[in-house]
């Protein structure tokens, strides 16, 4: 029973899985049979779209054809129209052509005539020349050689006679308008630059608060006017002039550091010897700043840049130069814009004879502690700051000392001379004045151990700080009369002259 069953189930399994092989069989060859239809429509489409896509491309091609035919149809009508318009512009061309030949055969002809007649003259002319020249030399009774020779020599004389005459007036002429134009320049030149001039003197005025800072000033016992003029080597005169103290020296640096410590301390209210001498250090440094602004402000007014921070100090150091009561550093600004506008009536380089006429005079910066002229001086030092060769002859030649080698040296020259023939430009008795008490201090500077030393009292004293390292009590005795004897010897001045040793030792310490 049991086995049956099984076998049952077993033909069942058998019989049920070959029917679905077979119902799977036949469902494969449905979808195979439908697929392959699929792809038989889809062929015949593609060939249909095909057909078409092709016919219509061929349509194209036809009326892209027949299009560009038109246009060469079209291209070669133009050509050819354009090929008959030149040909008979050719053939024009040639007519005229023929024309003018014609013409000018016929010009030919009328000119080998003409020739032909002036050729018959010519012999003519000649075979008169002839009987004439033979006629001439029969009556004159000279060769033509020799006819020809006196002539010439008459003419040149002649010539000679009229060129000399001639050149002489073209020079006359040629320098009277070289002058009128010279001092045209040089009118409009001083005109344009009508630069104010004040003459230096040697005194400068220190206003007061009041009459009782006199005494404050002078100190007790004079230990602070003492301590002032001893630092600063410059005279305070305090007289009866209400509310002013004066302050009289020689040198315009001295003279302004005293006035600005002066002023300081003033102002400041403590005046004593140790304040002094701090407030005269403070004006040196504000002096040495305002030389240097000057320099700078020189340059800026002149319009010339490009110089070296060395050489832009040393200009502005001109600012407490005089030359015969003049203001160097005013003269120098003044004789640069001369130059400049002299060089611009005259077509030349400006710039060059601006720079060139405002260093011309930097050598008087330093004269006093280089040897030489300040002419020399200034080219040195023009050179060692890499100034052009031209600018170094420009202040080579400004006083004639060199050759100048471009017309920027002339025009330089020039206004130097201008500058200085002012009107109240400058003063020969104040210059002999500074040059004998520049004198004096050099005498003193000459001897070893002397620090520094200044000239007051309107050069009737003279004070030396010496190196108390150097310089004993002793040896200052000496030095004192070495000085005077010195002084005696190569000093020509009126009355007689102080000569004051200052010797001072300092010991200084800090508590900490």
């Amino acid at each position: 029973m049991i086995i049956e069953i099984v076998g049952a189930a077993v033909v069942a399994l058998v019989l049920g899985g070959f029917g679905g092989y077979m119902m799977r069989k036949q469902s494969a060859e449905q979808q195979i049979g439908s697929a392959e239809e699929e792809a038989k429509r889809i062929v015949r489409d593609a060939e249909e779209k095909g057909e078409a896509a092709k016919k219509m491309k061929l349509l194209e091609a036809k009326e892209d054809v027949h299009r560009l035919r038109q246009e060469l149809d079209k291209d070669t009508r133009e050509r050819r129209s354009e090929i008959q318009r030149h040909e008979r512009r050719i053939v024009q061309k040639e007519e005229n052509l023929d024309r003018k030949i014609d013409a000018l055969e016929k010009k030919e002809e009328n000119l080998a005539s003409r020739e032909a007649k002036l050729e018959k003259s010519q012999a003519e002319i000649t075979e008169l020349h002839e009987k004439q020249k033979e006629e001439l030399e029969r009556i004159s009774g000279l060769s033509p050689e020799e006819a020809k020779n006196m002539l010439l020599a008459e003419v040149e004389e002649e010539l000679k006679h009229e060129k000399a005459i001639m050149i002489k007036e073209y020079e006359q002429q040629t320098k009277d308008e070289a002058e009128k134009k010279a001092r045209n320049i040089i009118s409009l030149a001083i005109q344009r630059c009508a630069a104010d001039h004040v003459a230096e003197t040697t005194v400068s005025v220190v206003a007061l608060p009041n009459d009782e800072m006199k005494g404050r000033i002078i100190g007790r016992e004079g230990r602070n006017i003492r301590a002032l003029e001893t630092m600063t080597g410059i005279d305070l005169i305090i007289d009866d002039t209400p509310e002013a103290v004066i302050l009289s020296g020689f040198d315009p640096v001295r003279r302004e550091v005293a006035r600005i410590a002066l002023e300081k301390l003033i102002t400041d209210g403590r005046i004593h010897p140790a304040r002094i001498e701090e407030m005269v250090d403070k004006a040196r440094r504000e002096v040495e700043q305002r030389i240097k602004e000057a320099g700078e402000q020189a340059t800026f007014d002149t319009g010339v840049h490009g110089l070296h921070p060395e050489m832009i100090k040393l200009l502005g150091r001109l600012r407490y130069r005089t030359s015969y009561g003049q203001n160097v550093l005013n003269h120098s600004v003044e004789v640069s814009h001369l130059a400049g506008m002299m060089a611009a009536e005259l077509g030349v380089d400006v710039m060059l004879a601006k720079r060139a006429g405002l260093i011309h005079d930097i050598g008087k910066s330093i004269d006093n502690e280089v040897e030489g002229t300040h002419v020399t001086i200034g080219a040195d030092i023009a050179k060692k700051y890499r100034e052009s060769k031209n600018v170094i002859n420009a202040i080579a030649a400004h006083h004639g000392d060199e050759e100048p080698m471009t017309v920027e040296a002339v025009l330089v020259a020039a206004a130097d001379a201008v500058s200085a023939a002012r009107p109240g430009a400058r003063r020969e008795s104040l210059e002999t004045y500074l040059k004998r008490l520049t004198r004096l201090e050099e005498i003193a500077e000459s001897f070893n151990g002397v620090e520094r030393c200044f000239a007051i009292q309107a050069g009737r004293e003279i004070r030396v700080m010496v190196k108390p390292d150097k310089v004993d009590d002793v040896e200052a005795v000496a030095l004192a009369h070495d000085i005077v004897k010195k002084i005696e010897a190569e000093l020509e001045y009126p009355g007689q002259i102080k000569a004051t040793i200052i010797r001072e030792t300092r010991v200084v310490d800090y508590a900490k």
